[in-house]
């Protein structure tokens, strides 16, 4: 008899028995009563929303559900929500609330939305988009700690079958292209972060896999990239949409941006100064230029600076720096205002009420009045009035505090109350898709028109 390789006889009785026992143990403490689904199938995209079944329960029974994921840098988050079962002994997360836990009511995708990172101040990091992230479920008996009665994997992938990913590295351009199956023509999207380098290939094959043709761009710190950037130069993102537009699946004449924070005032700038560009998304975003001089063909666009002095210590211990950015608006820190009057491409400004990273909804409000006292009406504005400073992806755990480079890597507060801000999040997605699909699919008929 062989196991693993292994001919000792009598060390094979003794892995046998620790074999069958961990079995026989694992056994005991799941009921063959109970039963978890996740539906409709344990295996979905990382935005698409599931709904979990136990059955098998007796009447009243008080259970924990608890879920557990581990992402790319080996850091686990966690959830719970407490329930009770129904007269038939069920319990639906679409109908059910929970009563306690990290999230309270009726919240189907709660504990997702909600989990927390054992080490404390992290962001969920996903890298490897090629693989998906794994959540267990687990269902508690709430009398007897540590009794498991039923467990089950959901899967959360990233990509549709036919998507393909592709490393970029041409010229000095890095990033990732998603190209969707099929032959196209494709809306090209140029989407930035502010984590990873600039690059989320999370966000980038979740926007690919509803028909566009993505540039996931990288712009400090990603692979031969400068780690610590003194300047930005705008030709680097004029090659990166020159790039995108000459890919062969990519519509004509126009491309979109999508950016989210630090990333968002390079959109603007990308926006106002380049060609190419038909519509752009700023995800709580500035205004003027922050942190980092921005060249162009000999101008200088200067950073908006901030006062360490203004930022003040929470009740919680972390720092908020929401006040510390100075005024763009003030006759000192014009110059780093970005002209987006320049722009010939349409605009949707998304910003929360909560974010305690800087004042978004102050910046976006400015913008529209820079826009409206120039004569343009090419912007939209959505508030999220609880939502905090990483809108994202849909179900992707609140980040509420974290490192923030610009402060010395200092922990800082990002705001949201985490319910609001996953219902900001699912709300968005479905608002960033619509708003490419309008002004560059629409743009490409135009012109084809002509």
């Amino acid at each position: 008899m062989y196991v693993f390789g292994i001919r000792n006889t009598r060390t094979v009785r003794l892995l046998t028995h620790i074999f069958f026992k961990d079995i026989s143990h694992t056994t005991a403490n799941m009921s063959s009563q109970v039963l978890l689904r996740v539906l409709p199938s344990s295996k979905c995209l990382f935005n698409e929303p599931i709904w979990i079944k136990v059955e098998g329960l007796v009447p009243g029974q008080s259970v924990e559900l608890r879920a557990r994921l581990r992402d790319d840098k080996c850091v686990t988050f966690k959830s719970s929500g407490t329930y009770k079962a129904d007269p038939r002994g069920e319990i639906r997360l679409d109908n059910d609330p929970s009563l306690g836990g990290s999230y309270s009511g009726v919240a189907p995708m709660g504990l997702f939305w909600s989990m927390r990172p054992e080490t404390p101040h992290v962001k969920l990091r996903k890298k490897d988009v090629l693989s998906p992230c794994l959540v267990d479920i687990e269902v508690h008996d709430s009398e007897r700690q540590g009794h498991v009665l039923a467990r089950e994997t959901n899967q959360r992938g990233f990509m549709v079958e036919g998507l393909r990913r592709i490393p970029v590295k041409e010229g000095r351009i890095r990033g990732i292209l998603f190209l969707p199956p099929g032959p196209g023509p494709f809306p090209g999207i140029v989407h930035m972060h502010t984590l990873g380098g600039g690059l989320s290939e999370v966000t980038g094959s979740l926007l690919a896999n509803q028909g566009f043709v993505v540039l996931s761009l990288a712009f400090y710190g990603y692979e031969d990239l400068p780690k610590k950037i003194k300047k930005f130069d705008l030709e680097y993102f004029e090659e990166a949409i020159l790039l995108l537009r000459n890919v062969p699946e990519v519509k004509a004449p126009g491309v979109g941006i999508l950016s989210i924070s630090k990333s968002g005032d390079l959109a603007l700038s990308m926006a106002s100064f380049l060609t190419g560009v038909s519509a752009t998304v700023c995800v709580n975003g500035c205004n003027a230029n922050t942190m980092i001089p921005l060249h162009y063909r000999g101008m200088v666009i200067p950073p908006l600076l901030s006062d360490p002095n203004k930022a003040r210590v929470a009740e919680s211990g972390v720092l908020d720096i929401s006040d510390a950015l100075l005024d763009p608006r003030a006759p000192e820190n014009q110059g780093s205002l970005i002209p987006i009057e320049r722009a010939k491409c349409k605009f949707l400004f998304a910003v929360s009420g909560d974010d305690r990273n800087w004042k978004s909804c102050s910046y976006a409000e400015q913008m529209m009045k820079r826009l409206k006292d120039n004569g343009k009406d090419d912007a939209e504005v959505v508030v999220y009035p609880k939502a905090g400073h990483f809108l994202e992806v849909p179900y992707m755990p609140h980040c509420a505090t974290g490192m923030h480079a610009a402060a010395g890597n200092a922990v800082v507060a990002f705001g949201g109350d985490p319910s609001a801000h996953a219902e900001a999040q699912v709300d968005l997605w479905n608002r960033i898709p619509a708003f490419f699909r309008k002004h560059l699919d629409s743009n490409n008929d135009h012109n084809s028109k002509l």
